[in-house]
């Protein structure tokens, strides 16, 4: 039985790591970090996670070393993330990161999207990014995972087998994207986010420049040798968790073609569904789980491809993907923890 400590235990992804680790079959809970709530058990901060009663602690690194052999990371600040990881590294812990802290390869790019200069750049060519689909072989045995944001994981599983197989031309991608509330994380205070500010609303954000965008850019230009270029504009809807992306892009191949190519990619991966000709994923499909559901077809008067990909940012978007990257690391079932359905409506 393996050991993991959640560091940032009681943000929106932290419980979430909690409660699907409660029900993991081959890891244990061991060291359960929060700065807000230390001293008190897991269940008075969250009832709903009855029976786990561990008590929170704040950062030790050296505790955490000797009671955990891996570390899952859902810290809000990419900051606090490069602080922690050499040095869990260096005392033994392996890590799995869904902060910024280690997403891209050049530190050059850390000021420009993340606003901090990166302090161990010595890392970034080891981190490896958190999608096993594409990245299974290099997470077995890895040290450290850079797990991608919810946006990053739907526009990389929906475009890159149509990157990969030369289907779509990446220099000219229009993207789409719709997230819950949620997504904002359990410590944002700003107004947007406020139940009379965000129902019956939707809004744009972050036009121009959202923070996923070099993490889609990476991603999809190591399937190419033509520049990768990506117009991604986020938007907030009024529910609690999911997300929705639909990418429009330049083809010459049939909507079949396309299909196939998904098809061919996924028909043995367990959380990625691909759908049937005509039908169009919903985000409540995916809520509570590990799920993707992907669907492509072509815009007939405008000639172009539309490709939708739908799965919970708490989920495949991020602690369900955290533990199916702690899976393949530790060699154990790929599905193990993850088993859960929808429920529905």
């Amino acid at each position: 039985m393996v050991s993991a400590a959640v560091l940032g235990a009681t943000g929106y992804g932290g419980v979430e790591l909690v409660r699907l680790l409660q029900a993991h079959s081959a890891v244990k809970l061991g060291y359960l970090h929060s700065e807000s709530y230390a001293g008190q058990s897991v269940c008075e901060v969250y009832p709903h996670l009855v029976g786990c009663s561990a008590v929170l602690r704040p950062v030790d690194i050296d505790a955490i070393a000797s009671e955990c052999q891996v570390a899952l990371i859902a810290l809000p600040s990419g900051k606090l993330s490069m602080e922690f990881v050499p040095k869990l590294l260096a005392a033994g812990v392996r890590v799995v990161d869904v902060t910024p802290g280690f997403r891209l390869r050049e530190a050059a790019c850390y000021p420009q999207w993340y606003d901090f200069e990166h302090a161990h750049p010595e890392l970034l060519a080891e981190a490896v990014p958190g999608i096993p689909e594409w990245h299974r072989n290099e997470l077995r045995g890895a040290r450290l995972v850079a797990a991608p944001g919810c946006y990053s994981t739907a526009v990389l599983l929906a475009l890159s087998p149509l990157v990969a197989d030369g289907l779509i031309d990446p220099s000219d991608i229009v993207a789409d994207g719709k997230t819950g509330i949620s997504g904002a994380g359990r410590t944002s205070l700003k107004l947007p986010y406020h139940f009379p500010e965000a129902s019956e609303d939707v809004a744009a954000y972050s036009v121009g420049g959202h923070r996923h965008l070099p993490e889609m850019l990476e991603g999809l230009q190591a399937l190419t040798d033509v520049r990768v270029r990506i117009t991604f504009t986020p938007h907030l809807v009024p529910m609690v968790r999911g997300v929705l992306v639909t990418a429009y892009v330049k083809t010459g191949a049939s909507e079949g073609a396309l299909r196939a190519s998904l098809l061919r990619h996924y028909e043995a991966e367990p959380f990625v569904h691909v759908l049937p000709d005509g039908q169009w994923p919903h985000t409540k499909w995916t809520a509570g789980t590990n799920q993707c559901f992907l669907a492509a077809g072509l815009d007939r008067h405008s000639g172009r491809g539309v490709v939708a990909a739908v799965l919970d940012n708490l989920g495949k978007g991020m602690a369900g993907q955290m533990v199916q990257c702690l899976n393949v690391m530790l060699g154990l079932e790929e599905t193990a923890g993850l088993q859960a359905r929808v429920a529905y409506p």
